[in-house]
């Protein structure tokens, strides 16, 4: 069911929700847009940085703020929601907890380290009688959105080549945790990116039938020390067939100094491209609140291009709202209706990005 069939829920009242991280995700990706949605009151943060306990206390005013993610236990009796937006290696703990003292979960990706142990935390999710979703954002992002619109209104045909990409240029390598997290914890390109890009063509093109992968981890001068043979690829492509027969090319990169298109995808009837990012994030980065005139907007030079064969044109720009997963979650959890994201989604994601190491044996340049 969706909101509009579902049932109107009885109980309204803010869900009191735990943000255990405030990094990047935590602040922007979740704690901004439950700061100004009134289904959510932000009850508590979990960091141990000072400088982020102080933001926290400054975007959040009242919330309890506490060093330790794992005292979100001791609060449970305050708490309806805790949201897990820590390093991957945490995510299977820290959900558990949470789960096991009585409340509804939200992971950020990955979900888990392994597949496995997604299946596990649903299935112990499913016997306590708790709800847990994962936070597959960019299923929310404008030129997404925009695409996923083109492909149905058919102004494309029958599409058959998907290429996505993720690229940026760190030549310098990672910081903080994700410099240290190795594959089996959930680090490396594929794990951090993979889960939005495979995510993103599944839900557009249905299963995957066949994939082929090329992992590398390619070192630079400016590279740590740590780095090497051993170190998590930092240049990932995959290819995906789907079950309809489209095929998904998968880019993703910390070595690109030209990004390519963000999206490409041509069909029988045209093609439709474009470049950059979705606006949300650098919004929030720049100051700009969820609930403000034109959030999430592209300008019309961020818009896609639109060929049938002829001089391209713009399509409109398109409109990003990672609030929405918001919006339907609070939905569910007073209506018992579906969440945002399945979380099976997740692991069959997870699944693919095993099979992807299995069968690409990363080089090392």
């Amino acid at each position: 069911m969706t909101p509009a069939t579902t049932p109107a829920p009885t109980d309204t009242r803010p869900l009191r929700a735990a943000i255990l991280g405030y990094g990047v995700s935590g602040r922007y990706f979740h704690g901004a847009f439950l700061g100004v949605d009134p289904s959510y009151v932000v009850a508590l943060i979990s960091t141990s940085n000072a400088d982020r306990a102080e933001q926290a206390r400054a975007d959040h005013p009242g919330v309890v703020v506490v060093e330790d993610p794992r005292s979100v236990a001791e609060h449970a009796s305050d708490l309806d929601l805790a949201i897990v937006c820590t390093p991957p290696t945490s995510h299977v703990e820290l959900a558990q907890l949470a789960l096991r003292a009585g409340l509804d979960v939200v992971v950020d990706k990955p979900f888990a380290p392994s597949s496995a142990e997604g299946a596990e935390l649903i299935a112990e999710a499913e016997s306590l009688g708790r709800r847990v979703t994962v936070f597959q954002n960019r299923r929310y992002d404008a030129d997404f959105l925009t695409l996923r619109g083109l492909i149905n209104n058919g102004a494309l045909g029958n599409v058959h080549t998907l290429e996505s990409r993720f690229e940026w240029w760190k030549p310098s390598g990672e910081r903080s945790w994700k410099a240290s997290t190795t594959v089996g914890q959930g680090g490396g390109i594929l794990f951090d990116l993979g889960p939005h890009l495979i995510d993103q063509a599944v839900q557009l093109f249905g299963p995957v039938t066949g994939l082929s992968a090329s992992l590398r981890s390619v070192r630079t001068d400016r590279a740590p020390p740590s780095a090497g043979a051993e170190a998590p690829e930092n240049v990932a492509h995959l290819m995906l067939t789907h079950s309809g027969g489209v095929e998904s090319h998968l880019s993703m990169s910390s070595l690109a100094a030209f990004a390519g298109p963000r999206f490409q995808v041509a069909g029988t009837a045209g093609a439709w491209r474009t470049f950059g990012k979705d606006p949300q994030e650098a919004a929030l980065r720049a100051g700009k609140l969820p609930d403000a005139p034109g959030f999430g907007g592209e300008s019309p030079e961020q818009a896609g291009e639109l060929s049938h064969g002829v001089e391209p044109a713009r399509t409109a720009p398109g409109i990003g709202d990672y609030g929405r997963f918001y919006r339907e979650l609070a939905w569910a959890l007073h209506s018992g209706g579906p969440v945002p994201v399945d979380p099976w989604d997740a692991v069959d994601v997870l699944r693919l990005i095993e099979a992807a190491h299995r069968t690409a044996h990363p080089t090392h340049d």
